[in-house]
């Protein structure tokens, strides 16, 4: 564009946008000429030397560029003087007309562009009329208004089959919240069709100039903030419910819903006649250890039966007989489950809790049907804190996250090694991600506010590397269908890996499969972790039981009875008393070497949560 006219030196100034940045240069009337002929002055034909010259025009000065030597006749010097004054006064009116073209071309660049700004100010004043300018970002709200009308829209309805999968994963888009509302907060997230959710990402160029990074996402089904409950419940049967703190409304979710169907199936024929009862059990996981929310929180032991069964030791089961039990149970539950503040959330999950429903015969197990509620991970990267408990229970949710994703993936490709033992929440879910009448869902819940964008966007990613299945987003757009298909990027297990010891191994396997997000810096401090939390067990459990040891005391009160008698054997009493002592140094040496060790490795954590240098520092 050029920008101005310069006189003085005969060219012009022009500016022009490059990778987001204005630049400029000076250009001269010749070259403007030879790259525009089209706004070039017509040449001039300079009158022949007899010709007379034609009257200097007033206020045009002519200067002789060459003096005639006195040698030289007469007549030719005359001529060769007006030839001079010819040339000089036509070159003066050459650049007169040149410059009076250039400075009209000039102008009428400055009109367009002077129009262009006023129709843009009619344009935005006008929209500013349509909406209330004081909502924050509202020209990016126009400009995902325009890319979703060009959007062809083919939404989930109840005429379409519903896809059995044995690994199925969903997206649910929640409605914006009273603090997203009362903030103005924008709706960045469109789902165009029943399997794609696009994410509107706002980005800024150098030169500060906004635009919208639309980011593409396909899912087995993806449901908008219109779906009711019954409609997912159609097409998934289960999901992990909404944690809205402690007075959740369970009435309505889809715990409602399974719950009820779990009891009019058992009133057909084929199912009364095998006299089933109904179980219920709710427990959370909370920094790799378990609690029992239906018996005051008690903690619990998980343990690997002879059978290799996992157990969790002292869990209680209650038995209901209907809907309304369930509900009252899960109530109970969710009071006490554990919750914290985060940037995202005012009262976010901090723990894993599962509610199971179990049915059996004669007391057998005859299915199980587990709902998971995954904690919130708003601050599950937060391995660096200076607070220990908060480094734990970041860390824990940190690696159970990845565990779940990578047993899923094992399950749904057949894959001959899962790695369960990788962290306490896949543990204890091992018979679910076994035996062949198994089926697992997972339904990830997104807010789609703008404010959200960078946790909504980590939690897709998430969810996508469950199955990873990709669409090309251009075929999204005026009505073209996706162009899908699925991505298997898990190499097969190494052999060696089934030979090596469970926990620690498994961890190294899932670190090994997620190097984008596990740093060698990062691995090492969730072995600390996971060595740290063994060790705490382990002391505890040698702690309670010389604490609960009462065979000591009864042997010594028998021993102090016996010294009351007048006649009794002192040695046979020194050499019990002694036999007693070296009993507790024993037991107390070993629980004191147990205690050193665990402190030890309390500062190994505190060594390696200092050293953590993810590769992407991002939440899962």
């Amino acid at each position: 564009m050029v920008t101005s006219l310069n006189e003085d030196n005969e060219s012009v100034t022009v500016e022009w946008i490059e990778n987001g940045d204005t630049k400029g240069k000076e250009i001269d009337l010749e070259s403007i000429f030879a790259l525009n002929p089209d706004v070039a002055p017509d040449e001039e034909i300079a009158p022949s030397p007899e010709t007379p010259p034609p009257p200097t025009p007033t206020g045009v000065k002519v200067n002789k560029i060459a003096k005639v030597s006195s040698s030289v006749p007469s007549p030719l010097a005359t001529n060769i003087e007006r030839l001079f004054v010819v040339l000089s006064v036509s070159l003066v009116f050459m650049a007169a007309r040149r410059k009076s073209n250039c400075v009209k071309e000039v102008e009428k660049l400055q009109e367009k562009r002077e129009r262009r700004r006023l129709q843009q100010q009619e344009l935005r004043e006008k929209r500013a009329q349509e909406v209330d300018t004081t909502i924050p970002n509202y020209e990016i709200m126009y400009m995902i208004r325009d890319f979703r009308a060009s959007l062809d829209y083919r939404p989930l309805t109840t005429a379409d089959l519903i896809e059995e999968h044995r690994i199925c994963v969903c997206v649910r888009k929640r409605p914006l919240n009273k603090k997203e509302l009362s903030m103005k907060d924008l709706d960045v997230i469109t789902i165009p069709s029943k399997d794609v959710v696009m994410v509107h990402e706002p980005k800024q160029k150098v030169d500060l100039t906004r635009y919208l990074e639309n980011q593409t996402f396909r899912f087995d089904y993806a449901f908008d903030d219109s779906t009711t409950n019954e409609m997912v419940y159609r097409f998934v049967y289960c999901q992990t419910s909404d944690f809205s703190g402690k007075n959740q409304d369970c009435s309505k979710g889809i715990y409602a819903l399974a719950a009820r169907d779990v009891f009019l199936m058992l009133k057909k024929p084929n199912y009364k006649k095998l006299d089933l009862q109904v179980y219920a059990t709710f427990f959370e996981i909370y920094s790799g250890k378990v609690f029992d929310l239906l018996n005051r929180k008690a903690k619990l032991r998980v343990l690997e039966d002879g059978k290799q069964q996992v157990q969790v030791v002292g869990l209680q089961e209650k038995e209901v007989k209907c809907t309304e039990d369930v509900l009252k149970l899960i109530e109970v539950g969710n009071s006490c489950r554990t919750s914290g503040q985060t940037s995202a959330n005012a009262h976010s999950s901090r723990s894993h809790a599962v509610f199971q429903i179990i049915l059996r015969r004669k007391g057998k197990m005859h299915g199980k049907f587990s709902l998971i509620d995954l904690a919130g991970n708003e601050r599950g990267a937060d391995t660096s804190s200076a607070d220990r408990q908060t480094r734990l229970e970041g860390a824990e949710i940190n690696k159970s996250l990845l565990a779940l994703k990578e047993c899923i993936r094992a399950l749904g490709r057949n894959k001959p090694h899962t790695p369960f033992r990788a962290s306490k929440l896949t543990q204890v879910l091992r018979d679910s991600f076994i035996g062949e009448n198994s089926r697992t869902c997972m339904i990830a819940t997104i807010s789609p506010g703008m404010t959200s964008c960078e946790n909504t966007l980590n939690t897709l990613r998430y969810a996508n590397r469950v199955k990873e299945l990709t669409v090309d987003p251009n075929q999204v757009i005026e009505g073209g269908r996706p162009n899908i298909h699925a991505v298997t990027q898990l190499d097969l297990l190494d052999e060696d890996w089934l030979s090596i010891s469970p926990q620690r191994d498994d961890l190294k396997l899932l670190c090994e499969q997620n190097e984008e997000e596990v740093s060698p810096q990062l691995f090492t401090f969730h072995e600390a972790v996971s060595q740290l939390v063994e060790m705490e067990e382990q002391v505890l459990e040698d702690h309670r039981a010389v604490f609960q040891s009462i065979r000591w005391l009864e042997d010594e009160k028998v021993l102090l009875e016996m010294t009351e008698e007048v006649d009794y054997d002192v040695e046979s009493y020194a050499t019990q008393l002694e036999q007693i002592l070296d009993q507790k140094i024993e037991i107390l040496t070993e629980l004191r070497d147990k205690v050193k060790s665990f402190r030890s490795t309390l500062q190994e954590e505190e060594q390696a949560s200092k050293q953590i240098n993810p590769k992407r520092p991002r939440a899962l």
